[in-house]
């Protein structure tokens, strides 16, 4: 293995006492680092193609939010929410003395983005939001809510890549059976018994809100990026993050633009060659 595909597991505590997760990908370069936070039902994963391909230009930290991957589950499922998930990451930035960073939010890491850039404006080096803003689709909220928290298993990964496909082939519509288990390896693991289960904890369905619409509170947290450079990543088939909402975002920020992902949905997995030339374009600007 080459030394840019090597990362370093790192493990800190929350306020409230969970032991949680991240992914190091550590640089010499002094630029800044980015700081990688993934969707509701998502993990380190769905970044891990991202440390090879920067190939140590510079630092990458991916964050297992509580509750997914290696981060423990939250005792109150109340907790799952993004001022926790805030909480978490500026704790961990303290301990790896990262004073200010690039942040990539998938989905609800882009809220999280947000949010964050609301309260700790100065921690923000620059944003990319893929396929998120503040305003989501109903119709890409009711599909979210109709899997998250359901407790599905498998006995082999080709039956959760076919399981996979049944239900999300609109999103991923160019996807081979081969890819389809790539992506399920994103997102279940095999437990102790050699069962493919769910890599998170079904309780983040709890505090899930379906309703979709806009947000007052993150139209004016996007705020807080409107002297930042912000990628904005839009699936072309996204039933979540609209042209009209994308369109309106840019009209907040004033170092903005907009990349779209051809024939895919909600979210692209930034493996795209259109997404990583957007990403490498966006990074030269920001240097």
């Amino acid at each position: 293995m080459s030394n840019e595909n090597i990362y370093r597991n790192v493990y800190w505590q929350s306020d409230d006492g969970l032991k949680l997760h991240c992914r190091d990908y550590s640089s010499e370069s002094d630029k800044a680092p980015i700081i990688c936070i993934p969707g509701l039902t998502r993990n380190v994963r769905d970044f891990a193609h991202l440390g090879p391909y920067l190939n140590g230009k510079r630092r990458i930290v991916m964050i297992n939010l509580r509750g997914r991957g290696e981060s423990e589950y939250a005792k109150d499922s109340k907790t799952y929410h993004p001022k926790a998930y805030v909480a978490d990451i500026i704790k961990l930035m303290n301990e790896l003395d990262i004073p200010k960073a690039i942040f990539l939010g998938t989905s609800l890491g882009g809220i999280v983005t947000m949010v964050l850039a609301a309260s700790h404006p100065a921690r923000v080096a620059g944003a990319m939001l893929n396929d998120i803003g503040p305003e989501v689709d109903p119709k890409g909220l009711e599909r979210i809510g109709n899997y998250v928290g359901q407790g599905r298993s498998f006995e082999t990964w080709a039956h959760a890549a076919r399981d996979m496909a049944s239900t999300s082939n609109d999103i991923f519509p160019d996807y081979s059976l081969n890819d389809w288990i790539a992506f399920s390896k994103k997102l279940y693991r095999m437990n102790s018994s050699g069962r493919i289960k769910l890599d998170y904890d079904l309780k983040i369905a709890e505090p899930f809100d379906s309703k979709g619409g806009g947000s007052a509170a993150l139209w004016k947290a996007l705020e807080a990026l409107k002297n930042s450079p912000t990628l904005l990543l839009r699936g072309e088939l996204s039933d979540l993050f609209s042209d009209e909402t994308a369109a309106k975002m840019l009209e907040v920020l004033d170092d903005g633009e907009l990349a779209i992902i051809p024939n895919v949905g909600h979210a692209p997995t930034l493996e795209e060659p259109v997404a990583l030339e957007a990403i490498s374009s966006f990074l030269k600007r920001v240097d």
